[in-house]
């Protein structure tokens, strides 16, 4: 069953609805979120998408992430996404708000287009990594990878990330961790 999006303009504000499918076809403008969890240690916990995902296939994504359905928020939806995509049950205030950002990336292997509104949040991420609860379906389970290894990464490895995730995480994400 698809899931419904809302259309947003370039204020961010609503002015249309259509599933996911056709957003993602027509590289229409939607609203989603990210949540990315770090350890103490400054380790950033990546999730590794499926191999059969619509988007961006098999490669390291944020912790959580999300598109924002018809009627809710986003933070209801960093909510509900957190529980259902690492089982952990979190309150607004424990997360800490990053930013809102305006962008788009074009999945090379799949032509597909993800033209969004995105809020983004941190939480600090005390247990193991093993007990975090991969969703069905969605993903292949977790990985950290020290904030300085991701600064400095090799070649090889950066063909492991979403593109925007991995750039996201080598400036603002990391200048943001840096100052915790």
């Amino acid at each position: 069953m698809s899931s419904f999006l809302n259309i947003v303009n370039d204020n961010d504000e609503i002015i249309g609805v259509a599933s996911r499918e056709d957003i993602h076809h027509q590289g229409l403008r939607h609203r989603e979120i990210h949540v990315f969890f770090i350890t103490p240690q400054n380790e950033i916990i990546f999730q590794h998408r499926a191999k059969d995902k619509d988007i961006y296939p098999d490669l390291l994504d944020a912790t959580v992430g999300g598109h924002v359905e018809t009627g809710q928020s986003y933070e209801e939806t960093a909510l509900k996404e957190t529980e259902e995509e690492t089982g952990i049950k979190l309150k607004m205030s424990d997360l800490i708000f990053i930013n809102k950002v305006k962008g788009g990336s074009k999945d090379e292997v799949t032509g597909k287009t993800n033209n969004v509104f995105n809020c983004r949040y941190l939480y600090i991420y005390s247990g193991e990594l093993s007990a975090l609860k991969i969703e069905d379906g969605k993903g292949i389970g977790f990985e950290s990878w020290p904030l300085d290894k991701i600064l400095n990464i090799s070649d090889s490895d950066k063909n492991k990330f979403i593109p925007y995730v991995l750039n996201l995480c080598q400036t603002e994400l990391g200048k943001f961790i840096s100052k915790q």
